[in-house]
């Protein structure tokens, strides 16, 4: 069977390209954000994977729950998306959606892994240095992570920038057994 990622593609590029042909790519964002989440509750998960519910009727239940937060677009994307049966796809179609959006609008998604709270100024200027690096808009996200003593790891796509203190002593380490 193909991964939720390749099954979910088509989706978020269709939902893309009606969006940017509207001029609507942050209202489809906000809307993909809640559907995702609806998508992930375990009651809306239960009614998607019951039998005896229609498509039209887990389609209604779904719409319903969000009245008045959908376009009407939105809402045919949801029918479509029942009847092949790819409700649970929305938490991907969503990210792979935010993705393509971030590339038109020039911005990097980065997530910076930190031992400790990041002070506002230590922030700012993170991201101002990965700003120039890059030479695009960034948008970052912080994890605290305390195995890595001191320091931060940078996750920039497939791109990893390693300056923890667990990293520098992993390389001493190596050097010393050399």
């Amino acid at each position: 069977m193909a991964e939720p990622s390749t099954i979910a593609r088509p989706y978020a590029e269709a939902a893309f390209k009606l969006a940017d042909a509207a001029g609507r790519l942050r209202e489809w964002s906000e809307m993909l954000a809640v559907l995702a989440a609806v998508a992930q509750d375990e009651r809306v998960l239960r009614a998607i994977g019951d039998p005896k519910l229609s498509d039209a009727k887990v389609a209604g239940l779904f719409i319903s729950i969000l009245a008045g937060k959908l376009s009407a677009d939105a809402e045919n994307f949801v029918r479509v998306l029942t009847e092949n049966k790819r409700l649970e796809l929305l938490p991907e179609i969503h990210a792979q959606y935010e993705a393509l959006k971030n590339e038109r609008e020039g911005i990097v998604q980065v997530e910076v892994h930190s031992a400790f709270e990041l002070a506002a100024p230590q922030f700012a200027d993170l991201v101002s240095r990965l700003e120039k690096k890059t030479g695009r808009k960034v948008k970052a996200s912080v994890r605290l992570d305390k195995e890595l003593i001191g320091g931060v790891k940078v996750v920039l796509g497939d791109k990893v920038i390693d300056g923890s203190v667990r990293a520098q002593l992993a390389a001493l380490e190596t050097a010393l057994k050399a």
